[in-house]
């Protein structure tokens, strides 16, 4: 093996479908490539010294250079964004963030008047062969013990998944500093080789609480600016007109595409997590929104293909596509996600984006073929569940409800994942699943009927959107007076796939949420200790079959 060769092996363990549960080592599951994770790991790195030097400031050293500060800010957030698995496969992009991060620290030590660290090799790194090098230096697995670099990882994950959630309140103009800054102050605490293993773990439970006031912060900025979401039906067929297809999460970004395609004879079409925007009464009412096409983001090689116009991904849940595929000159990005080859939406001036040579390529498109007809049922989120309170506490008491499933999370390609459309079939009648995030697309259009009028799967939204769903779980326990919320006839059956899904969990552990299951297997990154640790205190379990889950819960 040449030494150039050496360089370009990897390691990275943090999505479900990472090889042999394990760890990927020659190329990622998702499609990533070597130099791609080396890139990430070296960003991630940047991070860390750049978080070290920022906890050495105080709130006045920020005011003073806030124009400094509100670029480290962002590019903090959102270089955690483009490592999440699936969101960046753009080694140029990457690279270009990593040398903006080592400029940013060099700004931020001129502020604190310190000299050059023992790290000043990182300043002088411009090629790719030497941020390889540099990468391989600062690899996941040179932290030697293993129950340290499992909650090291563990701490960067749940940062990853905040940050994601934050990016999109923060381009709807809200803000919290005190979450930027204990991301910093977590970053930094990974390169704290004082730190024990049980101080750690307090540190992964603080990360959920601040995951929650992430999700708060963007339920808030969603919900003000577009209303709260509510009932619908959405359209899962196609019209006759043009369409634009947007994928990810950020619904700042079909705004602006829906205000920017108005009267043009040009449909916009959501796809897999973008779902939700359907349900929004400031979106719902331009009467180009035709609804959602399509499923899960893993089907979207095929998917793509039959569209026939333009699709923009807004953030993360990308599939590397084929050669030979038809869409991939008429893919655009823009936030953290990127792609070699893709082209990237134009950012105005004022920050706002520019749609039009999307729009101008819509206009010369065919019609999207039909792949499915009919509607789906969504909108249920903390503020419509609680107007049907009422309704839902009589079905309860009269023993029509028996039980609610939480069964949100991440869908995936494995097969092992049809576990949970199983488990939705079986589930006896008397029972409603709570959903939110891309797992719902296992079962959102399976025919299961309602209780009462209500339908048996409550789609609340996004994966973020999972804190609607403890909401709603706070909500029946003051209207039983329970104690604990534990003492609800809820069960917690999780799947995951990457880090929004981490942080989502360790929000439902800082709530004190017990017995939740995760599935379809427990995460390569959790070392037995930790996972023994979190199996204690917290009753965390992973899943079995259909038939022997629904008996035990």
């Amino acid at each position: 093996m040449t030494n150039r060769e050496e360089k370009m092996k990897m390691f990275c363990f943090q999505c479900q479908e990472t090889a042999g549960n394990k760890g990927c080592t020659i190329m990622g599951v998702c499609g990533k490539k070597a130099v791609t994770a080396n890139l990430q790991d070296l960003l991630i790195y940047t991070l860390k010294g750049i978080s070290i030097l920022r906890e050495k400031l105080s709130l006045e050293d920020r005011l003073k250079n806030k124009e400094l500060h509100e670029k480290v800010d962002y590019f903090i957030v959102n270089s955690l964004f483009i490592t999440i698995t699936n969101s960046n496969f753009d080694d140029e992009a990457i690279k270009k963030a990593i040398l903006l991060g080592i400029n940013l620290r060099e700004e931020l030590k001129n502020i604190l008047k310190l000299k050059s660290s023992h790290d000043s090799t990182l300043f002088k790194i411009k090629t790719l062969d030497e941020m390889i090098t540099k990468a391989q230096e600062v690899s996941v697995l040179n932290t030697i013990n293993e129950d340290i670099r499992s909650l090291r990882e563990l701490t960067i994950y749940g940062l990853k998944g905040m940050a994601a959630y934050y990016e999109h309140a923060r381009n709807l103009k809200f803000e919290n500093p005190e979450i930027v800054m204990f991301i910093e102050k977590a970053l930094s605490a990974t390169l704290n080789d004082k730190l024990t293993v049980p101080e750690l773990i307090n540190l992964v439970l603080e990360i959920g609480k601040y995951g929650v006031d992430a999700m708060a912060l963007l339920d808030s900025a969603n919900t003000k600016t577009f209303g709260n979401p509510e009932i619908s039906k959405v359209s899962i067929g196609v019209r006759s007109n043009p369409g634009i297809l947007i994928s990810g999460h950020d619904l700042n970004d079909i705004h602006q595409l829906l205000e920017q395609t108005k009267d043009m004879g040009i449909d916009i079409y959501t796809h897999s997590e973008m779902l939700p925007a359907n349900y929004y009464p400031e979106l719902k009412k331009y009467p180009h929104l035709a609804g959602n096409y399509g499923n899960a983001w893993w089907k979207q090689k095929e998917e793509f293909e039959t569209f026939n116009g333009p699709i923009v991904f807004t953030t993360n849940c990308i599939v590397p596509p084929k050669a030979e595929a038809s869409y991939k000159d008429r893919v655009f990005t823009t936030n953290a996600s990127g792609y070699p080859g893709w082209k990237r939406i134009k950012i105005n001036p004022d920050g706002t984006k520019d749609f039009s040579e999307v729009i101008e390529i819509a206009k010369n498109c065919k019609v999207p073929i039909a792949i499915e007809e009919g509607s789906i049922v969504g909108g249920f989120a903390h503020n419509q569940v609680v107007q049907l309170a009422d309704k839902i506490v009589e079905a309860i008491k009269s023993g029509a409800i028996k039980k609610f499933y939480v069964m949100g999370g991440c869908d995936g390609r494995m097969k092992s994942r049809e576990y949970y459309t199983k488990f939705a079939k079986n589930l006896s009648k008397d029972t409603i699943i709570l959903t939110a995030g891309c797992a719902k697309y296992r079962y959102n259009k399976l025919n299961l009927g309602d209780i009462n009028g209500i339908p048996r799967v409550l789609d609340a939204g996004q994966c973020n959107d999972s804190y609607s769903l403890v909401l709603i779980a706070l909500k029946l326990k003051e209207l039983f007076n329970l104690e604990s919320i534990n003492d609800l006839p809820i069960v917690y059956n999780i799947a995951w796939y990457e880090q929004k899904a981490v942080i989502v969990l360790l929000a439902l552990l800082h709530l004190g949420i017990k017995n939740i299951h995760v599935g379809p297997t427990i995460p390569a990154f959790l070392s037995q200790n930790v996972l023994n640790v979190l199996i204690e205190k917290l009753n965390l379990g992973t899943i079995s079959t259909v038939n022997e889950d629904i008996k035990n819960f």
